[in-house]
């Protein structure tokens, strides 16, 4: 388990998961502006990379959840990851659809989940942690025993990390923002001087002081 954060750091910005762009900004959907894209789907088409994150998911799991019976992915991005994590382990795999379909027999979870069984969900990244507070919801009040969540990566921001706590989540993710920025400045990605800044829009997304003018 050492230096997994550092490694898929590394794989995350070499194949441009997660990509760096502090003097010129995204735009989120929210209207905030950050440094920061992060499209992990981008790791299922890289097999190196692949292999590195759902080994290390296999990994994390066993060592933190041992007594998982069952992967839960988060739609749609976490799907492909808790599959392929599930396989490795040995395990049954479903998902949490954003919400209940409107046909059929109206799941909201896909997969069978029965009663009491001990469940991580896979998560593909937390932010606010809003997503994965609503699939873990959805899971309990099926009647599953949510042992926690494990992540690619998190930004790490303190509301996300309230949110979770306030939802007693237990969360592990492979790395996370301040990991990515660190290693991004050694590689020449970002220049040093903008890691307090990018450490500003961590602490507070909403204040844009951190842009340059």
């Amino acid at each position: 388990m050492n230096n997994i954060d550092r490694m898929i750091a590394e794989d995350l910005l070499k194949i441009k998961a997660v990509f760096l762009r502090p003097e010129e900004p995204f735009t989120w959907a929210s209207g905030i502006k950050s440094p920061i894209y992060c499209d992990n789907r981008l790791t299922l088409t890289a097999p190196e990379v692949r292999n590195d994150v759902e080994e290390s998911l296999a990994a994390t799991i066993s060592e933190k959840f041992p007594g998982v019976e069952v992967l839960m992915g988060t739609a749609t991005a976490g799907i492909a990851h808790a599959a392929i994590t599930a396989h490795l382990m040995g395990l049954p795999m479903g998902y949490v659809r954003s919400g209940a379909k409107d046909h059929g027999r109206g799941n909201q979870i896909e997969g069978k989940l029965l009663p009491g069984q001990k469940t991580v969900v896979v998560e593909d990244l937390i932010s606010t942690g809003g997503s994965c507070i609503d699939a873990v919801n959805v899971l309990r009040e099926a009647g599953a025993d949510v042992l926690g969540v494990v992540s690619i990566m998190t930004y790490g921001m303190k509301r996300g990390i309230d949110r979770m706590a306030e939802a007693e989540i237990e969360c592990y993710s492979l790395t996370n923002f301040d990991k990515v920025i660190e290693v991004a400045a050694e590689k020449g990605y970002i220049a040093a001087e903008d890691i307090e800044r990018l450490k500003a829009f961590r602490d507070d997304p909403s204040d844009e002081s951190w842009i340059r003018k």
